[in-house]
């Protein structure tokens, strides 16, 4: 058997313990472990970003993040984005009202380095030139981004009108 530590952390919100091999992988820690598959593997390198989530708020690609690095922290996937009463986050309304995407692969990680993006830039209009460097880790291979853009614009809008 396989040497394993214990791992602890809270994923979309639940308290998660686990007995796990050191080199593993947050993305397949997600993905074959807790079968949160909203988080895609993309290109095993850290280029495409589909693999994007957040730890402790912070988008990382869990493809170069091994999962005992993420031990007390907070990550939340795709699937922890959706409100507690069933509402689509702002982001999600924005990527299917302004049609950002269309096979897919990427929406979930763009999703969630865009969380990221909106939160360190507050409440308010977000310029194209700032969403498209805050997305730039993040690759698709279908929408030319445009609508990508609009999406992640709509949804800093609809943020900025909710009260805190």
């Amino acid at each position: 058997m396989a040497h394993t530590v214990p791992l602890q952390m809270s994923v979309n919100g639940q308290p998660v313990t686990s007995q796990v091999e050191p080199r593993l992988l947050l993305v397949h820690y997600l993905r074959e472990e807790l079968r949160l598959t909203g988080t895609h593997i993309g290109c095993d390198t850290s280029n495409c970003g589909a693999c994007t989530c957040l730890i402790d708020g912070e988008s990382v690609k869990s493809c170069t993040v091994l999962a005992v690095q993420a031990d007390g922290a907070e990550v939340t996937t795709i699937e922890g984005m959706i409100g507690s009463d069933g509402e689509l986050h702002p982001l999600q309304e924005g990527f299917w009202a302004k049609h950002g995407l269309q096979c897919g692969y990427c929406t979930p990680g763009m999703i969630m380095a865009a969380a990221d993006l909106l939160t360190r830039h507050g409440a308010g209009p977000i310029s194209e030139s700032d969403v498209r460097k805050g997305l730039e880790g993040n690759l698709c291979r279908c929408t030319g981004y445009e609508n990508i853009v609009k999406a992640v614009q709509s949804a800093a809008e609809s943020m900025a009108k909710v009260p805190a």
